[in-house]
């Protein structure tokens, strides 16, 4: 199953995405919380099958926010299922 996000609210402060299937089907959500030098991400997914896809979609997103505010610590917490993920955001982590 494909999984995509369909923006729910966007403001300054925070954005709401909505995680929905190829059906349009809402899957999920991810929350973005911005502060002067914080960056908050929460995500919980319901279907655990799609797990590393959510992972692969959310992963960029934040990674593309981490350039756009690069003074920014990211704080992260995300759920597939009842089990938490680990994003790798920070460039050095992955080398």
């Amino acid at each position: 199953m494909e999984i995509y996000f369909s923006p729910e609210i966007m403001t300054q402060h925070y954005q709401l995405l909505n995680v929905v299937d190829s059906r349009n089907k809402a899957v999920g959500n991810v929350a973005i919380l911005f502060d002067e030098k914080k960056l908050y991400v929460y995500g919980i997914l319901e279907e655990e099958g799609v797990g590393a896809d959510f992972k692969d979609l959310v992963t960029p997103y934040v990674k593309g926010l981490a350039k756009a505010y690069p003074d920014v610590d990211i704080f992260s917490c995300l759920y597939v299922g009842c089990k938490k993920i680990e994003l790798k955001v920070d460039e050095k982590e992955e080398k």
